[in-house]
């Protein structure tokens, strides 16, 4: 009994440091058209960006509201100052947490060559 393996390894050529070219080897694998994404809905990029602009929004409005309060004090409540702050503080704790888990994922996948 005779057991034929065809398997499509890289060559030199195809690699580039961390990067590596990929080809479609069978129909059912995803292509260009897979790729697209659908009208009326965001790509993941578009999502990521939308998210670091409401954090840098999020920071800004603690700024602008503290130096209100700095001021002119009678027309800012101290818990809005407050609310603000913390706003702040954990949006942007979360996307710290995020980026540095994503570095991590970026790591543990590259050292597993």
């Amino acid at each position: 009994m005779s057991i034929q393996f065809n398997a499509n390894f890289l060559n030199p050529a195809q690699v580039s440091g961390d990067q590596f070219a990929l080809y479609k080897t069978h129909r059912s694998h995803v292509g260009d058209e897979g790729l697209t994404v659908p009208e009326g809905q965001k790509s993941f990029g578009q999502m990521l960006f939308d998210s670091l602009e409401g954090v840098n929004q999020e920071q800004q409005y603690a700024h602008d509201i503290s130096v209100q309060a700095v001021a002119d004090p009678d027309s800012v409540d101290p818990h809005d100052v407050t609310i603000a702050m913390a706003k702040a503080n954990l949006s942007l704790s979360i996307t710290k947490n995020v980026v540095d888990r994503v570095v991590q994922a970026y790591q543990d996948i590259t050292t597993l060559r």
